[in-house]
């Protein structure tokens, strides 16, 4: 039972590892499997192929029932132990059976066919498999060079009625420098290396056998390596590998939607995730048709092959409403002379504006502690469906122990979505559990942090909100974290920050003053590693209120209670019956705060 266990673990892992969007082509003139030693041995050319791991092969000279081959089907042979379909186009009546060329391949096609091509000095044929996204043809042509020109005459006819890439692979009989060859070149591209020989196996010095393209039907696909495979005994021919990274379709190339992020000094930053590698821009305007692009440039250079993008909007207007979409271009190949682009989508359009400066109202959302706790989140989000907010917080411990970049950006993506975080930017503050585990350095390439700092300040209209970063709940030296933990530093330096905060005049100016941290100062459970080095600014700070987190039980403690020179309030924890959200609305010089539950009962309000 283990061992079978084990077995379906390592399939599941290998099929994990291969990529959807490559393809492997592979062609291989067999001699019907008779080796330069004389020795016939379907298993020896098996094994050549299995190691190449092609998706499919265009097989050459092969036989089927025939008396030499003892009236086996020798591709079904073949087939049998590559674990492979196998598909027979016969060319030729050959000693009691047939003589032809096949297909192996690792998908069952949609549709076959086989046409006869002309040869004097024998018959030969072209078999067409069609699959989902492309369709593979072999061949092995005629050793007369007007019988080739007459097949690729054919062949060209056949492939112009296909709308899927075509591929064309086999025995050519014809060397690059052929007329031939330069006829096949007008209306196909080699994929191949022509460079690198293929016969006679035990040391090559032709090139025969190729791996080609129709150019009228070849699109979305660059060729990311082609070799000649160092064979030189199972066949008098050296078989050909050619592996493709084919394009996403434009329906698959978002992985999650945009999402906004730090709106502050005048612009607004978009960020999204691609599945595969792109080149990516914004295009934004006050309407849809007169739109301007916005691209991330770093040291002169287009920040791209990257499944993750944040590209940042300046010079905005505030009070402005501006609309936009994201655009992502598939890069297939990123080399040094040669870039290959696969299609691109665009994002439907979605909007956002920026507060103006003298704005004196906004409603926002709080939540915290969701632990990535899908349910809870949905839960809560039923009940601020009619709520007009302005922006979002995330007050920590809402992607939980970040273990990979999968994790992080599923549970990221749910939060996004569950708050129209398209057009309503939201802020990530970190908890505790944000900084563990072992995507927890990565999870920062996700956000666009005000100031590029995990704690900072900005104006929402005439209030200012503070947003401080505790670190963990435990001392550096705890012997959990390893060594690998310096939060003593980050907090010190927020002493700075803090001190020249209060000072700032953009804090003294501020119609109302909010301060946003995970761990309480005031209420929590046990000493908050921040208080000694934050108390002596903030307990004299004009702040309106604290709201809090980490302690996953609702508390609210006003002005006093606890030598809090503030009203101080804690959001609760993930499970059902003790999460919350809060709504913080502001309204000209009024500061209304209602915290509910996840049956949308009113816990608070004040």
């Amino acid at each position: 039972m283990k061992k079978t266990f084990l077995l379906i673990c390592m399939v599941l892992l290998a099929l994990s590892s291969q990529s959807q969007n490559t393809l492997r082509l592979m062609t291989y003139n067999i001699k019907n499997a008779n080796g330069m030693d004389n020795v016939c041995n379907f298993q020896r050319i098996a094994n050549v192929i299995n190691n190449a791991c092609p998706d499919v092969v265009a097989i050459q000279e092969v036989d089927s029932m025939t008396n030499r081959s003892n009236r086996k089907y020798v591709l079904g042979e073949i087939a049998e132990r590559t674990q492979m379909n196998a598909y027979f186009a016969p060319a030729i009546d050959y000693d009691g059976g047939k003589y032809g060329i096949g297909l192996l391949s690792k998908r069952v096609p949609v549709r076959l066919k086989a046409l006869p091509l002309p040869g004097r000095e024998e018959a030969r044929a072209l078999l067409m498999a069609e699959f989902e996204d492309y369709i593979y043809c072999c061949t092995h042509l005629s050793l007369t060079e007007e019988d080739r020109m007459a097949s690729l005459k054919m062949i060209k006819e056949f492939a112009s009625a296909c709308k899927k890439n075509f591929f064309l692979a086999g025995d050519m009989n014809a060397e690059p420098e052929s007329e031939f060859i330069k006829e096949l070149q007008k209306d196909f591209r080699i994929l191949s290396n022509p460079k690198q020989h293929t016969f006679p196996s035990p040391a090559p010095t032709k090139t025969i056998d190729y791996i080609v393209a129709s150019k009228e039907n070849a699109g979305g696909f660059a060729v990311t390596s082609a070799q000649v495979l160092d064979e030189p005994v199972a066949s008098d021919h050296r078989p050909l590998v050619v592996n493709l990274r084919m394009a996403e379709k434009e329906a698959g190339i978002f992985r999650t939607r945009p999402y906004l992020q730090n709106p502050v000094g005048n612009g607004m930053t978009v960020m999204w995730e691609t599945t595969v590698p792109a080149h990516c821009w914004v295009e934004y305007g006050t309407d849809t048709v007169h739109l301007q692009r916005a691209r991330t440039i770093v040291d002169g250079q287009v920040v791209c092959n990257n499944t993750l993008h944040k590209i940042r909007i300046d010079g905005l207007q505030p009070g402005r409403k501006y609309y936009y979409r994201v655009c992502s271009q598939e890069i297939l190949l990123y080399q040094a002379y040669k870039k290959v682009f696969g299609n691109t989508a665009r994002s439907g359009f979605s909007t956002f504006t920026l507060p103006a400066a003298d704005a004196d109202s906004f409603t926002a959302l709080v939540f915290n502690d969701l632990h990535q706790h899908t349910q809870t989140f949905r839960a809560l989000c039923k009940h601020i469906q009619d709520v007009d907010y302005d922006f979002v917080v995330f007050n920590g411990d809402c992607v939980d122990d970040p273990a990979s970049h999968d994790q992080a950006t599923t549970f990221i993506s749910e939060l996004t979505e569950g708050v129209h975080g398209d057009r309503i930017p939201t802020f990530f503050m970190r908890g505790n559990h944000e900084i563990r585990n072992a995507y927890s350095i990565g999870l920062r390439n996700h956000y666009d942090y005000v100031g590029d700092k995990t704690y900072g300040s900005f104006n929402w209209g005439d209030t200012r909100i503070v947003m401080l970063d505790c670190g963990e709940d435990k001392v550096d030296s705890h012997w959990v974290y390893y060594d690998l933990n310096d939060f003593t530093r980050l907090r010190n330096e927020q002493i700075d920050f803090l001190k020249k905060e209060l000072a700032c005049k953009e804090f003294k100016k501020a119609g109302t003053r909010i301060l946003i941290h995970h761990i309480p100062l005031y209420g929590n459970y046990e000493k908050n590693l921040c208080e000694d080095l934050w108390k002596p600014l903030l307990e004299k700070a004009p702040f309106h209120v604290s709201l809090n987190a980490h302690t996953h039980k609702f508390a609210y403690h006003p002005k006093g209670e606890l030598g809090n020179n503030y009203p101080v309030i804690i959001g609760g924890g993930y499970r059902m019956d003790s999460a919350t959200v809060m709504i913080v609305e502001k309204r000209k010089d009024k500061l209304k705060i209602k915290v509910l539950n996840a049956k949308g009962e009113v816990l608070l309000t004040i």
